[in-house]
């Protein structure tokens, strides 16, 4: 029997687009299936008050691109389009410290560091870094803590944004013309709602661009919901088609080899629901969901009481201060009228225990009612916030569950639980408020609940010797299946303390240098889906 494509690639983010692209390159039939949209400027919304352009609650019908899952243990940030997290994600490309290429937990698997130097250096010109020049209020308070705190190691961020003259279109100036044309960055600070005027480097501007001209197929609005065994050798994997709800088709692709790369959540979720069914891949480790981690950040609004400052102006993350050995503090903001997590703010307040953070936050409200009520009320909130991301590199695990009824589910694993209650990100939020005449505000989940926001989740498929120690090999390739691999930031087997995006690109570049070219080149372009499961039709 003719398969449908060589390699099929479930999901188009940092992992599924380089994977894309290489096996592209070699000479196979390549297909990208991804459930979200594929988004262009215009599609991206003004503000994060524009729900329906912004969310992804299918549920709703609203299909943006910024997804937010609660769990019992942390409440996840992701992306969701053609491109997946660098859709949103504030385009820091840091590169991990020593710590990270020699954890216990992988460090004897390779020689990390040196293996992956090249790919990092690769993964960076592909994806246009270059560090922040611009210098704005928050960058300047930020290195201002840290002279007070006599930490001097303060820089720019190195980002995935095009710093051409602001506002001004240009022929691609990365790919030697095969690349999409660019705009200058006007600094407006909306990096994470989707870049509106083309100048943030998302994957869907270099990576999937090159690969679809180089003869990918790529399907938006394509949710995987199965992959089994063929008898005969390779997968078939089933999925809904379609951007309305309830009028999805089911379409189905046969493929020689299978790339999970959905991210935490989308890998993890259908590979326990494929491990629970003999009918699915029941010879998956025991090890999955095993190891999940987050970056142990802390995240604190400080709305500034002074009228004539305007802190959205620049980039998302423009620089960053190491506080110490394993933890760093970043300045994060959103565009001007982007005051949709005000809803979600509470004074910021400590303690122990949801009783004693509850106790403090109503003695806090009594005592100054007017300080949180001029803050919440305060007519622009991107414009007069500076968001505070505190993260180190704490080891503690959760694992994750699935059940047919609840979906995925969190529990503790091992080392201490995420917390969103650090006495140290407590005291440089103080610090900032002092110098902005500024009012701590977190999260309520945060507040009360105690329960930390990430937007880098990891883990959950992590790497070892063999099933008995984990998920895949080293080259990413699933234990007990061949064909299958994982290959996205559920791969991870240690906290970089950064933000993963850099990380997971340079391991799936390395992962791709396994793969040998194909004896011959592609027969023909993949097939387009061909209709209902039970009809018996297949791809051509």
């Amino acid at each position: 029997m003719a398969l449908d494509c060589d390699w099929l690639i479930i999901g188009s983010g940092f992992g599924g687009s380089v994977s894309a692209l290489r096996l592209t390159e070699k000479g196979y039939r390549v297909l990208v299936l991804e459930k979200g949209r594929r988004l262009r400027a215009p599609d991206f919304p003004k503000t994060n008050w524009e729900l329906k352009r912004w969310l992804w609650m299918p549920t709703l019908g609203w299909r943006g691109l910024f997804e937010m899952s609660f769990f019992r243990h942390v409440t996840v940030l992701s992306g969701v389009g053609v491109g997946g997290g660098s859709l949103v994600y504030a385009n820091t490309l840091p590169i991990p410290r020593d710590d990270f290429f020699q954890a216990s937990s992988w460090g004897h698997l390779a020689a990390w560091k040196e293996e992956l130097a090249p790919h990092y250096t690769t993964a960076r010109r592909m994806l246009g870094a270059t560090p922040n020049p611009l210098r704005t209020v928050p960058d300047r308070v930020l290195q201002d803590v840290g002279t007070d705190l006599g930490r001097t190691d303060f820089q720019p961020t190195t980002v995935a944004v095009y710093f051409g003259e602001p506002g001004v279109t240009v022929k691609d100036p990365y790919f030697n013309g095969e690349g999409p044309d660019r705009t200058g960055c006007t600094a407006c600070g909306g990096c994470m709602l989707g870049c509106r005027f083309d100048a943030k480097n998302t994957l869907d501007k270099n990576y999937l661009h090159l690969a679809e001209r180089r003869g990918l197929t790529l399907h938006a609005d394509t949710e995987v919901t199965w992959v089994r065994p063929l008898p005969d050798g390779g997968y078939e994997v089933e999925a809904l088609q379609g951007a309305r709800r309830f009028f999805r088709k089911k379409v189905r692709f046969t493929a020689k080899h299978v790339v999970f790369a959905g991210g935490v959540l989308g890998t993890l979720d259908l590979l326990l629901k494929l491990k629970a069914s003999p009918d699915g891949l029941p010879r998956l480790s025991d090890r999955l969901g095993d190891g999940v981690r987050t970056n142990s950040e802390a995240l604190v609004g400080v709305v500034s009481g002074r009228k004539g400052q305007d802190l959205s102006r620049g980039i998302a993350i423009g620089s960053i201060l190491h506080t110490d050995a394993q933890s760093h503090l970043e300045p994060v903001r959103y565009s001007a009228g982007s005051g949709f997590f005000r809803l979600l703010m509470a004074p910021q307040v400590s303690g122990a225990t949801m009783l004693q953070r509850f106790v403090r936050l109503v003695g806090l409200l009594v005592r100054h009612p007017l300080r949180f009520l001029k803050a919440w009320f305060v007519p622009d909130f991107a414009r007069r916030t500076m968001i505070l991301l505190y993260m180190r590199t704490l080891e503690g695990h959760l694992r994750m569950t699935r059940s047919r009824r609840l979906g995925l589910s969190t529990a503790l694993q091992e080392g201490p639980a995420p917390s969103a209650n650090m006495p140290e990100a407590f005291d440089l939020a103080r610090r900032v408020a002092d110098k902005l005449d500024g009012y701590p505000m977190t999260i309520v989940s945060e507040t009360l609940l105690g329960i930390p926001t990430t937007a880098h989740i990891l883990g959950g498929c992590c790497m070892g010797d063999s099933a008995e120690t984990g998920v895949i090999d080293s080259r990413h390739r699933v234990f007990g299946h061949e064909g299958l691999y994982v290959v996205d930031g559920s791969a991870i087997s240690a906290n970089p303390g950064v933000n993963p995006s850099l990380t997971i690109t340079a391991l799936a570049e390395r992962a791709m240098t396994f793969i040998p070219a194909a004896r011959t080149a592609p027969r023909d372009e993949v097939a387009s889906p061909a209709g209902p499961v039970s009809s018996g039709a297949r791809a051509s």
